[in-house]
């Protein structure tokens, strides 16, 4: 399988982010107009978190929250396991599995170069096929 900067390679360079202060209401816009399931969680260039449908379903919708009301900081995963451009699709495929992740951030030293998931290497295994 090849490496994550190949999968990289294939997109337009745009990181799709939001604030920590961003409410979560306006997270779930980005999520619907650039139709992904995450975002990366950005304080100017460093990353510090992902935000996710899964983040909104859990700790806002299922506990009553108001995401107008509620900051991206208060709700995103902020243990964020990442790969680097070399880290081989199979090793992602394992990672994103044992640790039942659909989002990797791929990031060269402090430099966060893009986001894979799980149907981006989806995508790819069809391909190979």
């Amino acid at each position: 399988m090849k490496p994550v900067s190949e999968l990289l390679k294939q997109r337009d360079g745009v990181l799709w982010h939001v604030r920590p202060e961003d409410s979560v209401y306006a997270a779930l816009e980005q999520l619907a107009r650039h139709e992904v399931g995450a975002l990366l969680v950005m304080d100017g260039s460093r990353l510090v978190g992902i935000f996710s449908e899964r983040d909104y379903t859990r700790k806002v919708a299922l506990q009553g929250r108001s995401s107008k009301d509620t900051t991206v900081a208060e709700i995103m995963t902020s243990n964020v396991i990442t790969v680097t451009p070399s880290t081989r699709t199979r090793a992602c495929m394992s990672l994103m599995s044992g640790k039942r992740i659909r989002h990797l951030p791929v990031v060269d030293g402090d430099t966060v170069l893009g986001m894979i998931s799980i149907r981006d290497l989806m995508d790819l295994i069809i391909a190979e096929h």
